[in-house]
């Protein structure tokens, strides 16, 4: 089964306290190139997070976008620093004596001196926090690996059906090529005849010249190595791994047999089956560029 390059997934789910959402969106590339975005505070997370999509995604570009909102309160720990208090009432208690007025120093008014409390947010559980972003991506994931299978479809239809037109055009260019000797050598002693207006011919003349014309126009080892080309691809796309580069493999020595025939033949016909076969193939190419 093929897959194509291009697609997008989408999950969300709110998991202890967190809203998670997660979009992956996937264009055609040579490589695989991938990026993943997080919030600033959860970007620590980001190598941890991507071996998980290598695994279901092997070529493209590939961009991950990682959306985390709080939907309970915080909880923060707020703790006194009573030797800083101390501090602050002992010297005030100091003032006080000094300048002989009244101590009367509360707990609500020394809590207003700078050091007196430390708040802090209670430590973030790392691993419960990625294995929350790691299910919701992978839902995403998934949902991308869905959609490009089905575009993957469509594209495997579009191919086989132009494959076939290609194959077809082979035999027709084959049975085209097989009488090409007798067509040659009948047409070269017309031609001769009148040159010379004599039926007076040299029949081995005529063979050599045939026979010369027959070695430079053969196409016979370019059809067989397209037929094998041909089943090859089939055979490729039907591989449950990643086959886009095999298959831009193939259109190119495919593409190479049939340049070869075009250059090869002189007769019309056969030029003609080329240009057909050729525009198939780079539908086909157009295809590929877009294969995982």
């Amino acid at each position: 089964m093929i897959k194509s390059m291009t697609g997008y997934g989408r999950a969300a789910d709110t998991l202890n306290g967190l809203e998670i959402t997660v979009e992956i969106r996937a264009v055609n590339h040579r490589y695989l190139e991938l990026s993943v975005r997080l919030p600033r505070s959860y970007a620590f997370l980001e190598e941890r997070l991507k071996p998980d999509i290598l695994g279901k995604v092997f070529r493209g570009k590939v961009e991950v976008f990682i959306q985390i909102k709080q939907t309970e309160k915080s909880d923060v720990i707020i703790e006194p620093n009573i030797e800083m208090a101390k501090g602050y009432a002992d010297a005030l208690r100091s003032i006080s004596d000094e300048l002989d007025i009244e101590f009367d120093l509360g707990a609500a008014a020394i809590s207003r001196f700078q050091d007196i409390f430390t708040v802090t947010g209670k430590p973030a559980d790392e691993d419960r926090i990625f294995e929350d972003i790691r299910a919701v991506a992978g839902l995403a994931a998934d949902e991308l690996v869905i959609m490009r299978e089905h575009e993957g479809e469509r594209m495997e239809r579009d191919i086989l059906q132009r494959l076939s037109e290609i194959d077809s055009i082979t035999h027709t260019i084959e049975e085209g090529s097989s009488g090409l000797i007798e067509r040659y050598r009948e047409k070269l002693y017309q031609r001769m005849k009148t040159v010379l207006e004599s039926a007076d011919i040299d029949d081995n003349r005529i063979l050599l010249e045939a026979a010369l014309y027959a070695d430079k126009s053969a196409v016979d080892e370019e059809i067989v190595r397209l037929k094998s080309h041909i089943a090859q691809f089939r055979k490729t796309m039907k591989l449950a791994e990643p086959v886009g580069r095999k298959l831009d493999f193939l259109v190119q020595e495919l593409n190479r047999e049939i340049n070869t025939i075009g250059s090869k033949s002189g007769e019309l016909e056969i030029t003609a089956k080329v240009v057909d076969a050729k525009a198939q193939l780079e539908k086909i190419r157009e295809q590929i560029q877009n294969i995982e």
